[in-house]
């Protein structure tokens, strides 16, 4: 019997999770599992390379967790976990430096950008953190990694790392692929569509967070950047109206061609009316059940420790392999 492949994905705590992350993420990680042992993690310790206050974080990771299992993902079928509760992903990173290149880490674009953001606290965590995001997935024997475009140089130092270590000591690290989803996998900002939606986006009109109130939802929706041509056509030339279109064909279950018809001779605001009943309608039953899971934290509590010894052990399995490697001496 085959075994089964494994999917990493991790994701820092924010606020809010976006629709981009919904649409775009979540919804193919429901699919996904039923034929991949999937792993997700909360991965907090990479959160550390910027400044916080401790409560509000605590609270944040708490939340974002919560958002994952208000979204669907089902913590039997899926291991659900925070990356601080299992500290094999300090221990590897650690030694994933030793095989990580000055010079790979200096064209790491990511730093560069972070560096710019924050210059009056440009630290090591900063410099190196590829080498916990190379830990994070080759813990876990990992075949495939759910990566957008901005992510894909990560994982190739990844795969590099990966290889250097299993030419020095023999077959230690599956070497992981990237996957990218066919459908839903790009929803673009409301305010400048030709850029993916983000949390991180400086201009929140842009980004529609799960989270957001029904207000919310309808006040960026009407905002959203159109065009002059005030025709529903699914056109790289109307990138403010491609976008709405994805958004609605994917949330309402209709091909992009039911989509233009049904608007036909309609006008922008017709779509950006109705698209914005159709996203509170599609947002209400994650709210119900964000709140149900909030109001039963002591169940969530179960649903992390358990994601974490699940981890764990699977975790524990590959460092035992590289220890011995190394010649570190077993506990």
């Amino acid at each position: 019997m085959e075994k089964e492949k494994i999917i990493f994905s991790g994701a820092q705590p924010t606020g809010s999770l976006t629709l981009g992350n919904y649409i775009g993420a979540i919804q193919n990680w429901k699919a996904l599992e039923m034929d991949y042992q999937c792993l997700y993690s909360i991965v907090d310790l990479h959160s550390l390379t910027i400044r916080h206050n401790p409560e509000e974080f605590n609270n944040t990771c708490l939340s974002f967790l919560v958002q994952y299992l208000a979204c669907g993902l089902d913590p039997e079928k899926n291991i659900i976990f925070f990356q601080s509760n299992v500290p094999q992903h300090a221990e590897l990173s650690w030694i994933l430096n030793c095989f990580t290149y000055l010079g790979e880490l200096n064209r790491m674009t990511q730093f560069k950008e972070k560096s710019e953001k924050n210059k009056d606290n440009i630290n090591a965590g900063l410099f190196t953190y590829p080498a916990l995001q190379a830990a994070d997935i080759l813990l876990y024997q990992t075949n495939i990694v759910p990566v957008g475009e901005d992510q894909k140089q990560h994982l190739e130092l990844t795969r590099d790392i990966a290889l250097r270590f299993n030419s020095a000591y023999g077959e230690t690290f599956t070497v992981p692929e990237h996957y990218i989803p066919k459908v839903g996998a790009k929803i673009m900002s409301l305010q400048e569509p030709d850029k993916k939606m983000s949390k991180s986006d400086e201009n929140t009109n842009g980004t529609i967070f799960l989270m957001d109130s029904e207000d919310d939802i309808v006040k960026k929706i009407k905002r959203a950047v159109t065009d002059t041509e005030n025709k529903v056509i699914y056109s790289d030339n109307q990138a403010g109206i491609k976008n709405l279109i994805t958004i609605y064909s994917t949330l309402g279950n209709y091909s992009i061609k039911e989509v233009e018809a049904m608007f036909e001779d309609k006008g922008y605001g017709a779509l950006k009316k109705q698209l914005a009943e159709l996203l509170v309608e599609s947002l209400k039953p994650f709210k119900i059940k964000y709140e149900e899971y909030m109001n039963n934290l002591d169940y969530v509590t179960t649903v992390y420790k358990r994601g974490a010894q699940r981890a764990t052990e699977m975790a524990e399995e590959t460092m035992k392999d590289v220890r011995n490697k190394l010649g570190l001496i077993a506990k």
